[in-house]
């Protein structure tokens, strides 16, 4: 059977739940990688959980049809990376884009490193850079950046959970290093490579970046636009999770067929949790109906439900 066509020729946009793991390639922006996987699947609505920049790699998840009711949920999350740091260069951007500012000798080996790293980990202060997406008086830090104009930034606290270092010899080959961080949403880590260089008195930037993982979801599960390209609709399909896999750290309720239909027609239901706790819910047949919050009086409210269930 042919696929249904939209005027003009082209196919018709297909409804398409799920969740796609996309290992986004370097140089691509965030949005650029949407829409290529948007395209592939010809999908009818498409968005990302939160944007990854062109110079890093590695996961992104994109969410399809219904599962973009709940792409903020990994905004919270904590994130992985692998990251490679330049020793004895800094640059106005804290990462390879930027122009140099200063270049010192490195005389710190791989003790002097890994004593610098177990110095972040915990709860910390870092300062937002300026080439950043924050915003000052409406406009982003980094147009303020562009036109030569540096504004205070507050600290903000951030908590880099676990820091070790992957590779660097005794003497550090090339002034360079790799290091695995998992750490909590906010953290800039560019600005920690920097932060590392100058408690190293040699100061740094960021080389090259890798998100490896965004809470329960890991990058070795993700596929390339290329690897994509290469599959038939029906294989690319099938790699699509589904959307509940974006709110693994909710606990789950179960509820009766009575009490799921009350639930899909928007009525709060019986339940006992602690007041204020958010819940996926399935019906009895473990189908996804969606969020809800525990609120007063044993009551169990829908905030985002799934439709056609």
């Amino acid at each position: 059977m042919n696929a249904p066509r939209r005027e003009g020729g082209k196919p018709a946009r297909r409804r398409l739940d799920g969740v796609l793991l996309l290992d986004k390639s370097l140089g691509l922006s965030s949005n650029h990688a949407l829409q290529a996987a948007r395209r592939l699947y010809n999908a009818e609505k498409a968005g990302h959980t939160g944007t990854l920049d062109p110079l890093a790699t590695g996961l992104l998840p994109l969410c399809f049809g219904e599962a973009t009711k709940f792409s903020g949920e990994l905004l919270n999350a904590d994130k992985r990376y692998v990251a490679t740091v330049q020793l004895g260069v800094t640059t106005d951007t804290a990462d390879g884009e930027g122009a140099v500012l200063e270049r010192r000798p490195v005389e710190a080996g791989r003790t002097d490193v890994e004593v610098a790293l177990a110095a972040f980990v915990g709860e910390i202060e870092q300062v937002p850079p300026m080439y950043s997406a924050l915003k000052r008086d409406g406009k982003p830090l980094y147009q303020y950046a562009r036109a030569g104009i540096e504004v205070e930034r507050a600290p903000r606290r951030i908590h880099i959970y676990e820091l070790r270092l992957l590779d660097g010899g005794d003497e550090l080959a090339n002034g360079r290093f790799v290091f695995e961080v998992r750490c909590s949403k906010g953290t800039y880590v560019r600005t920690l490579a920097a932060d590392i260089g100058e408690r190293l008195g040699c100061g740094a930037h960021l080389a090259v970046l890798r998100r490896t993982g965004i809470g329960e979801l890991d990058v070795a599960r993700a596929h390339s636009i290329t690897i994509l390209e290469g599959l038939t609709v029906e294989a690319r399909d099938a790699l699509l999770l589904p959307p509940d896999s974006l709110l693994s750290d909710l606990a789950e309720v179960r509820l009766d067929i009575a009490d799921a239909a009350r639930l899909r027609h928007g009525q709060a239901v019986r339940w006992s949790a602690e007041e204020g706790a958010r819940l996926r819910v399935y019906d009895a047949e473990r189908r996804f109906i969606g969020v809800c919050r525990q609120v007063a009086d044993g009551w169990l409210q829908p905030q985002r439900l799934v439709a056609g269930v």
